[in-house]
């Protein structure tokens, strides 16, 4: 430890001198400009002498700072791309520097029970009786749940996995994963899946009960919409379907009194994705799968006498092969446990409401504008939005024109056959002000030599 305490100044000092050179949500020049700063910083990339620890530091997270796009900035506000928690941050500091290993509770025995202890405290706000697993984000979690479905006593065959076309790309990619038929897409009309669209679905597709996997999504990537939850778990129920939810985005609404009605029948999935990267401001990867029946978790069951020999486990050491597909993982429990403990359910969702609270506004602020188009009222902390009378490709261009000049991080989506600005607001100290700045680099830019529509 003595060894890294040095080098904890010279790391924050580069964040610094870094993030000031930048001097916005991000670098200014587009890809070729920001490759060539990374070449000169990085070159030689492995010399026959190094520099030395300290200044191989210095320039390399400088230049990475100087040419990050940095949701800690307020315009930066294109993905579910959050700024992390500093208690978060620094835990995960402290999980890199004694580098357990969760593979076997005799490379990390107290992160063991530490996980152990926070994965039964988060399912509790699912199923009562459940259990977590930790994934390295939604996507390792819709893939485990696809997996458990398909390995379940229940499940009579193949499985047939049923999404809105609103789902994330990783339902459908997950299935190809496995092996599993063709999923089934049904209309997500209004952003959200169509109950009347599903029920047909399930009543075309029939079979035995157990055979059929209906993936929800609580929280849209595109627009922050969720589905219907309670209808869709009415639906599965009369069907003997089973349900996923997909609440990587809108997961972190349980935190908050205020919201947390918005997941009403979230507690009926068999399965759920969590990301705490997303609204709960984690550094990535903090990803969970929470599931209602906790035998689903013995498929993944496996042996491996190196580390978890029968004569351990039957002596008492807790088996880890069972809580992952990975083997090699890091203790990301350390920064979760961290904030959950420094922040309380009360603090999460205060964070939550915030958030909620700018995207109501900014919508309030684009529908009042004259130059600008809403596309509806936010239900998480997604706002899309679009200049007035603008093409599709002048959209396109607008949001490219800003990513270049470095002054805003806008994302883009296509709902209604219409192309969208996106605006994702994860930073709770983004002020009113900012807003309203962010509104007037989009306005001008529409306006910007080159970028008149046509």
């Amino acid at each position: 430890m003595r060894a890294l305490e040095p080098l904890l100044g010279i790391a924050l000092d580069a964040l610094r001198t870094g993030a000031a050179a930048r001097g916005g949500p991000l670098p200014a020049g587009g890809p070729e400009t920001v490759a060539a700063h990374v070449r000169a910083a990085a070159h030689p990339v492995l010399p026959d002498h190094g520099t030395g620890p300290e200044t191989a530091l210095r320039t390399l997270v400088h230049a990475l700072t100087e040419g990050a796009a940095d949701p800690a900035e307020p315009l930066c506000a294109a993905h579910l791309h959050c700024p992390p928690l500093a208690v978060a941050t620094a835990a995960d500091l402290a999980a890199s520097a004694l580098n357990p290993s969760m593979d076997s509770w005799d490379q990390a025995p107290a992160a063991t029970a530490l996980e152990a202890l926070v994965t039964r405290a988060l399912a509790d706000e699912i199923h009562t009786d459940g259990d977590a697993l930790i994934t390295t984000g939604g996507t390792e979690a819709n893939q485990l749940a696809l997996l458990l479905a398909r390995e379940a006593p229940t499940t009579p065959g193949p499985i047939r996995l049923i999404t809105g076309a609103n789902a994330h790309h990783s339902l459908t990619r997950a299935a190809w994963l496995l092996g599993l038929p063709e999923p089934v897409t049904v209309p997500a009309p209004a952003g959200t899946l169509d109950p009347a669209a599903l029920d047909e679905a399930l009543t075309e597709l029939g079979g035995p009960p157990g055979t059929h996997l209906v993936a929800a999504t609580a929280g849209t990537t595109d627009a922050g919409l969720i589905d219907p939850l309670d209808d869709i778990a009415d639906l599965c129920h009369t069907h003997g379907a089973r349900l996923h939810v997909d609440a990587a985005y809108g997961g972190g609404l349980l935190f908050s009194d205020t919201h947390r009605t918005r997941l009403h029948g979230i507690h009926r999935a068999d399965t759920v994705a969590l990301d705490l990267h997303k609204l709960g401001w984690q550094p990535a990867a903090a990803g969970l799968i929470a599931v209602r029946d906790p035998h689903d978790l013995d498929a993944l069951n496996h042996r491996a006498d190196y580390l978890n020999a029968d004569d351990d486990t039957d002596a008492g050491l807790p088996d880890l092969l069972g809580r992952s597909l990975r083997t090699t993982r890091r203790p990301d429990v350390l920064k979760i446990a961290a904030t959950l403990k420094a922040y309380g359910r009360t603090g999460l969702g205060h964070l939550v409401d915030q958030v909620c609270a700018q995207a109501q506004r900014f919508a309030e602020l684009i529908d009042a504008h004259p130059a600008f188009e809403l596309y509806d009222t936010p239900t998480i902390s997604t706002v899309l939005f679009r200049p007035t009378h603008a093409t599709d490709h002048h959209i396109a261009h607008v949001r490219r024109h800003l990513l270049t000049e470095g002054t805003a991080v806008l994302g883009r989506a296509t709902l209604d056959g219409r192309r969208w600005l996106k605006a994702t607001l994860l930073n709770p100290h983004t002020r009113t002000t900012d807003l309203t700045a962010l509104l007037k680099l989009v306005e001008e830019a529409a306006h910007a030599k080159g970028t008149t529509p046509r």
